[in-house]
């Protein structure tokens, strides 16, 4: 019985154990902070495709403003490691250092995004409503598909953007997202893309 009963710790073990976690907690504060306000000065450059405050007026480029951090940091450390690939975006990302893309990450997600603009078809937001339902969505990206951690907010989103990434999923194009996206877009037709494009779109 003697050997099931905690031992009581010695005082030097219990002063060994206290100086490990002031260690560790020392170790934690050394390790890099978002700083939004650096993120700012750092995002000047983003400007010309992305827009002011991540507010991309180019449906080509995606709107940042409000995005998760999370999500917006993994994505600059794919584009600078190889794993996510653009002619725009991976020459732009590979001189960053980890706090660079946190202060960035940190800076956009703070910022608020403005409501689409896309004239959309009520057909098509309808039917993209019931396919979004249909193959689950909202299981990672949420009610109103605002996101979460490394799933990005996707509402509001530009119309052709949406449409791009659902086709490159589809496609293998893109393949930085462990597979999740690829095995449900690969049933997709390209009407169930341009109808839950609308409809994501819509989502403000």
């Amino acid at each position: 019985m003697a050997d099931l009963i905690p031992q009581r710790r010695s005082l030097p073990s219990r002063r060994l154990l206290a100086l490990g976690l002031l260690l560790c907690a020392g170790g934690m504060g050394g390790m890099a902070r978002a700083d939004p306000t650096a993120g700012q000065a750092k995002a000047q450059v983003c400007v010309a495709c992305h827009g002011p405050q991540g507010n991309s007026t180019n449906p080509a480029h995606p709107q940042l403003a409000g995005q998760n951090s999370r999500y917006l940091y993994l994505q600059l450390r794919d584009f600078k490691e190889g794993r996510r690939s653009n002619s725009d975006m991976s020459p732009m990302a590979a001189p960053l250092s980890r706090e660079d893309m946190l202060d960035l990450a940190d800076y956009f997600a703070a910022q608020k995004p403005l409501p689409s603009t896309y004239k959309v078809d009520a057909a098509r937001v309808e039917a993209g409503r019931k396919k979004a339902a249909e193959v689950l969505c909202t299981m990672c990206h949420l009610g109103g598909f605002s996101g979460q951690n490394e799933i990005p907010r996707v509402a509001g989103q530009h119309y052709a953007y949406i449409v791009k990434q659902l086709e490159d999923f589809r496609a293998r194009r893109r393949t930085n997202d462990a597979g999740n996206m690829t095995s449900v877009s690969r049933n997709l037709s390209d009407d169930d893309i341009r109808n839950l494009a609308s409809y994501i779109t819509n989502l403000n």
